[in-house]
């Protein structure tokens, strides 16, 4: 059951020209949909009116409507929490109290129009990050990868995965055998704090004794085997097997190894112990290896994304869109890029979707000013959102009676999984509820209290999946390929309960007609995607030796 759930793909076809309200994405057209996270009343009939013609100055001035009467929304509760004491808001009834979290959250949802304007904004970061002139200055940095070729279900053999990303990492040895199937042995090493500070030499001396080890253990020890090497640091690539480590990250800072090539560091130490035979193929970041694993199940699957801790995204791009990749092989059209899309809004092109509440997170971080489109949907931020509006209502007197606790108003303690698990509840039920707001020692909570935690909850996430669905939606529109598969990966997409259905929603609204598109749940992209991304490279080398 446990290899059911966790290894099992989520899929969808959405054909998007049997949807009802389609719009043409970012190449152009009026949105038509029905529907916008919380209907705003008369507001959005009035933007959607509008927008049904062709009359330009309507659209503009239903917009303008619809942003003046949300921001009157909120005014009103905003007057409220100026004109009225934490105690005389604390006695108003359950229905106005639900009236005012409604109003104040309305910050935290996006208009059609809104997400409509941010399809715009992400092409022309992704098309600053593509050109050679405009990328030195690019938020989104669309990084080469030098991945060419994707799975085809023909690789065959036995291969090595090293995933590096943190305090510890892994090993894997995978058997690729016919029909899709493979046999994976893994084994996690942990790196004492001692490697992680001290020199480049003892980290990667230590991680190829930890290789031969693995290999001695798992009877491939005079093997020579291929290896797809993972390393999820800042990494500049110049080649499929060649990357130069920006700058450490995750408390590592062994010297020696910025501006580096690390898979020449790798082999260095490999040959240094002399005793196991080991190619390293290929070295990438874990959103190409979600890519790679889901694209050996589906070959559809085009674009790569990670929604968890952090948030980045990969597509195939056209060979000559990519203005930094020198093509070796005509014959091969795209090249996979790395889009880092964490950064988009680092120059402000967020900012008019951004609310205090980001702002305060953003102030807060150990990186300002960066990384802007991450906080808005990461795993890593997510809890934090809604602990600060749930503070800034407690301390209002709308929830708890105006009754804190030391727990809520400690930054980091409403963990990220607590939003799943609060919209994991039936409607009607409060029962997961009640028990993260005992964790947070908020015991005195109505059902009225918990219903608008829940629907805080709700904004937060469905704003996240907003964002990431017009990023999807834009590079799915950008590639204008017929059928298009997302392999994805990652804690917030794997866990939440919704956030995969707001996903197929929003999607479905902003692609072009007659494109269909699936989303499907990577199976451990940072292991097996390595694996598989090696595979490639020597089904590539073999195909070049024949010739």
């Amino acid at each position: 059951m446990d290899r059911e759930l966790n290894g099992a793909m989520r899929s969808v076809s959405i054909n998007s020209a049997q949807q009802n309200g389609h719009n043409n994405g970012v190449g152009g057209g009026t949105d038509e949909t029905d529907r916008v996270g919380v209907a705003r009343g008369g507001v959005i009939e009035a933007v959607l009116s509008a927008s049904k013609t062709t009359n330009a100055a309507a659209t503009a001035a239903a917009a303008a409507t619809a942003a003046a009467a949300a921001a009157a929304d909120t005014t009103n509760a905003a007057t409220k929490l100026t004109t009225h004491s934490p105690q005389q808001i604390a006695l108003l009834s359950a229905v106005e109290k639900k009236k005012m979290v409604h109003e104040l959250c309305q910050q935290l949802l996006l208009t059609d129009e809104q997400v409509q304007e941010l399809c715009y904004r992400i092409l022309h970061e992704l098309r600053r990050g593509l050109a050679k002139d405009t990328n030195p200055k690019a938020n989104v940095k669309c990084f080469v990868t030098y991945v060419q070729d994707l799975p085809n279900g023909n690789e065959r053999g036995k291969f090595l995965a090293l995933d590096l990303g943190g305090t510890n990492f892994r090993v894997l040895l995978i058997h690729l055998q016919e029909n899709n199937d493979f046999q994976m042995e893994s084994r996690i090493y942990a790196i004492p704090q001692h490697i992680m500070i001290g020199s480049g030499l003892q980290l990667f001396d230590h991680i190829a004794e930890c290789l031969s080890n693995f290999m001695a253990e798992h009877n491939v020890y005079k093997e020579r085997l291929p290896l797809g090497f993972t390393f999820s640091f800042p990494l500049r690539q110049l080649g499929l097997t060649k990357g130069l480590l920006e700058t450490w990250t995750k408390g590592f800072n062994c010297a020696g190894v910025v501006n580096e090539d690390v898979v020449q560091l790798l082999k260095d130490a490999i040959a240094r112990r002399g005793d196991v035979q080991i190619d390293v193929c290929a070295i990438l970041n874990d959103t190409t290896g979600t890519l790679m694993s889901c694209a050996w199940k589906n070959h559809n699957c085009k674009i790569g994304l990670i929604v968890g801790t952090g948030a980045n995204a990969c597509y195939m791009e056209r060979v000559e869109e990519a203005e930094l990749f020198v093509a070796e092989d005509p014959r091969k059209k795209h090249v996979l890029i790395n889009t880092e899309w964490g950064a988009f809004g680092d120059n402000g092109a967020l900012d008019f979707v951004r609310t205090e509440f980001d702002r305060d997170i953003d102030v807060h971080s150990i990186n300002p000013g960066k990384q802007t489109f991450e906080k808005m949907i990461s795993g890593m931020y997510m809890g934090e959102l809604v602990r600060l509006v749930l503070v800034k209502m407690t301390q209002a007197g709308i929830l708890f009676n105006g009754q804190d606790s030391e727990v809520l108003n400690t930054r980091g303690l409403f963990f990220t999984k607590y939003v799943s698990e609060i919209e994991a509840d039936e409607p009607g039920t409060f029962t997961n509820c009640r028990l993260v707001l005992e964790e947070l020692g908020l015991t005195n909570a109505t059902d009225g209290d918990c219903a608008n935690v829940r629907y805080i909850c709700e904004c937060v996430s469905k704003r996240a999946a907003h964002l990431v669905s017009a990023g999807i939606a834009t590079l799915i529109n950008k590639m204008d390929e017929p059928t298009v598969t997302v392999g994805i990966d990652g804690s917030v997409y794997r866990f939440h309960p919704k956030f995969h259905n707001l996903m197929v929603e929003k999607i479905s609204q902003l692609v072009k007609p007659g494109i269909t598109f699936d989303l499907m749940l990577s199976e451990d992209g940072s292991g097996r995607g390595a694996a598989l991304v090696a595979a490639v490279a020597c089904r590539e080398d073999i195909l070049n030796s024949k010739k």
